[in-house]
This record gives structure tokens, C-alpha cells and sequence, in this order.
């Protein structure tokens, strides 16, 4: 039990198990394009810890300063990545992606997008799509943006269940019900697969076909019930399976 607490304290509540999932989906288009690069990986990582710890944290005003001020420190450090790394172009698409981030969700905003009914699911795939398919690869793929997008905005479906009694927008489950906003979540996905079976090579699409059948399962069994563990390990795990599947067919 004390690991788990502890787990949930320095992995779930820090933002890193999230960021480091993100950044394994990342990867595994990275393995798929045969770009696999140690700066690279880390410059994904720290955007993504960067953003997910100020969405989290900024209206904590104890902390809004520190956080602010890691941001400022890892904005630093990416950008001296992709300056030894990569060039000026890169630099511009991490800084579109920034400041898309900031759009999302930030405190010095009248209305930032999370407050916009619906678009949040969309917004946070549209993020993660542009990452895998603009920031990591040489040439925009509009393929592997569009499984991103498709696949990542299913994966947030089942966290609006799980929110859909504190959340103070409307969102898909209170709209439609849960069980329809399932049934969207299958239908992304399923679209997802399809364009995967024609754009992707056939072990990188079997993998996400592996990884879509436990990811249904997941969706499957979410409720607004289930302990909050089942949404931040579990369906956040999804985001990383497809390397791990790749890894074990290859």
C-alpha cells in the first residue's frame, strides 16, 4: 500500500507517468520513421512535463511561481536542444505547440479552451497529434496526425466520464450519455486503425490493432465509479502500449 501511495505521490500527482506515456506514442512514430534520436526524446519529455505541470498546477497559488519558473527553465532547455539538435524551423513548430498549450488552459485568460464546451477532447488530441506528426519528424505526415489525433481524443473520452460530475463545461458524457460517448470513443479509434492498415507498416499497424483491443476493453468498463487509479495507470498506459507491443512482436 505505501508504494502505491508513494507511486501515486511522485509518478501520477507529478505529471510524469502521463509525460512519459506521451512520450513513449511519440517514439513509437519515431521507431516507425526510423528518426530515433536521445535529444529528441528528451525535448518531448520535458514539453510535455512542462505543460501537464502548469495545466495542473497554476491555479495553486503557492506554487504558480515555482511552476512558472521550471517552465521558464525547461523552455531553456528545449530550446538549446533543438538549437544543437535540429534547427531554427523546429524551433518554431515547439513554440506553436507551446503556445497552444498556454491557449488550453491558462490563468491569465478570460476564456482559455478548456472552458469551451466539447473542444477539450479535441484540443489535447490536436496537441499530441502535432507533436508526432509536425515537431518529431523531418516533413509534416498528415497520416500519423490524423491516427494521433484520432486515437489520443478517444483516450480522453473515458476522463470526462470520470469527471462528469465536477466538470463545469459540458462534455460529451453529459451530453450524449455515457454510453454513446463510448460508443464515440470505438468509432475514433476504429478510424484510427483503418487509416493505420493503409499509411503505417504492417507490424506498427498490428501493434495499435493489439493495443485498440485493450484500450476497447478499458472504455468498455469506465465509469464515473471507478477508483481514479483506473483512468490515470490504466487508460493512461494505452498512450504507451503501442511501443511496448511493438517490442515484443518485432
Amino acid at each position: 500500500m505505501q508504494i502505491l501511495k508513494l507511486a501515486k505521490k511522485y509518478l501520477i500527482n507529478s505529471q510524469i507517468y502521463v509525460s512519459l506515456m506521451g512520450t513513449l506514442l511519440a517514439v513509437f512514430f519515431m521507431l516507425q520513421q526510423n528518426i530515433v534520436k536521445a535529444p529528441t526524446i528528451a525535448l518531448i519529455f520535458i514539453t510535455f512535463l512542462s505543460g501537464y505541470l502548469y495545466t495542473k498546477f497554476q491555479m495553486n497559488r503557492r506554487l504558480l511561481w515555482k511552476i512558472i519558473a521550471f517552465n521558464v527553465l525547461c523552455g531553456l532547455i528545449s530550446a538549446v536542444l533543438i538549437i544543437h539538435n535540429h534547427n531554427i524551423e523546429r524551433l518554431f513548430r515547439w513554440a506553436v505547440i507551446v503556445l497552444l498549450g498556454l491557449l488550453y488552459n491558462s490563468f491569465f485568460l478570460d476564456r482559455f479552451i478548456r472552458k469551451i464546451p466539447l473542444l477539450k477532447v479535441f484540443y489535447v488530441g490536436l496537441t499530441w497529434a502535432l507533436i508526432n506528426s509536425w515537431l518529431i519528424l523531418p516533413e509534416f505526415d498528415a497520416a500519423v496526425f490524423t491516427i494521433s489525433l484520432l486515437f489520443v481524443t478517444a483516450l480522453v473520452l473515458p476522463f470526462d466520464i470520470r469527471d462528469m460530475k465536477v466538470d463545469h463545461v459540458v462534455t460529451f458524457p453529459r451530453l450524449i450519455g455515457v454510453q454513446n460517448t463510448r460508443y464515440l470513443a470505438y468509432v475514433l479509434i476504429f478510424f484510427s486503425l483503418m487509416i493505420s492498415a493503409f499509411h503505417l507498416q504492417t507490424v506498427y499497424a498490428a501493434a495499435l490493432f493489439i493495443t485498440a483491443v485493450f484500450t476497447f476493453i478499458l472504455i468498455y468498463f469506465a465509469e464515473n465509479s471507478n477508483h481514479d487509479s483506473y483512468f490515470s495507470v490504466l487508460v493512461e498506459s494505452c498512450s504507451g502500449l503501442p511501443l511496448a507491443v511493438l517490442l515484443l512482436i518485432q
